[in-house]
């Protein structure tokens, strides 16, 4: 049977916004806007969709500025993800992240009639300088969350064990975000997931048989135009998503 849900709602950082998978206008789509797609085909009723994701956002701040802000806007289905941001940073306590993480489901959870869905993020550690380290870490969250939560009425999406999104072609020149390939690929694994039917138009299978892309090389202008921008807003505590609202704050029609 296929689940039905009308107002969904997404938090989360810059995996959520769509960061890579950018239209000509200069908007981002991403996965979340796919599942609002998806959502839409397979209901015969008008579906909302609010998007509240900044990109550059640490756990703390989408707790504390889109958790609440969310489910006034009475969501029947929220999806989550966060802690990636956390993560990059030279100190992290992976028991933080899966405490903070489970207040959130908790809360969530106190609003009748609401589904959520955690989602752990694409694995980029492949095709990035000291990736190694990354690995790791995201081998650590995704364990620690997704076991701390598989004894709650929530549906789990692990993305980072999805070693078909670990290919180049589903990642976008930074090497950091997935591009339109992998951004529909984790909607088609959160469709999947929520039991809802994934459009045959999107290609998802047709795509992953169609073999690996080669693994390109960070040369000097990769450094130059993505690694050391990355750096300096380190050393100056600046953040990519300063300045910046959610890209749907409200719940609006899909398109």
């Amino acid at each position: 049977m296929t689940a039905q849900f009308s107002r969904y709602v997404a938090l989360g950082d810059s995996f959520t916004e769509g960061v890579g998978d950018e239209l000509p206008d200069g908007r981002v789509r991403g996965w979340a806007d796919f599942v609002a797609l998806g959502l839409q085909a397979a209901s015969d009723e008008p579906i909302g969709y609010a998007n509240l994701a900044i990109r550059g956002r640490k756990l703390g701040p989408i707790i504390t500025e889109q958790l609440e802000p969310a489910l006034a806007l009475s969501p029947d289905l929220m999806t989550f993800n966060g802690g990636g941001n956390d993560i990059m940073r030279p100190r992290v306590t992976i028991s933080w992240v899966v405490d903070e993480t489970l207040k959130l489901v908790d809360r969530a959870l106190q609003l009748d009639g609401l589904h959520v869905a955690v989602l752990a993020g694409a694995n980029p550690s492949r095709h990035l300088p000291m990736g190694g380290l990354m690995q790791k870490r995201g081998d650590q969250l995704a364990d620690a969350v997704l076991s701390a939560l598989r004894s709650k009425p929530v549906t789990l999406v692990n993305n980072w064990a999805d070693e078909t999104l670990t290919d180049g072609r589903y990642w976008s020149a930074d090497k950091l975000h997935l591009n339109a390939l992998g951004h529909a690929r984790v909607a088609s694994n959160v469709l999947t997931a929520l039991n809802v039917p994934v459009p045959e138009e999107w290609g998802i299978d047709e795509v992953a048989e169609a073999g690996s892309g080669q693994r390109s090389r960070n040369t000097a202008r990769y450094y130059r135009e993505y690694v050391l921008p990355w750096i300096g807003r380190r050393v100056t505590g600046r953040s990519s998503g300063d300045g910046r609202e959610p890209k749907r704050a409200t719940l609006l029609p899909v398109d």
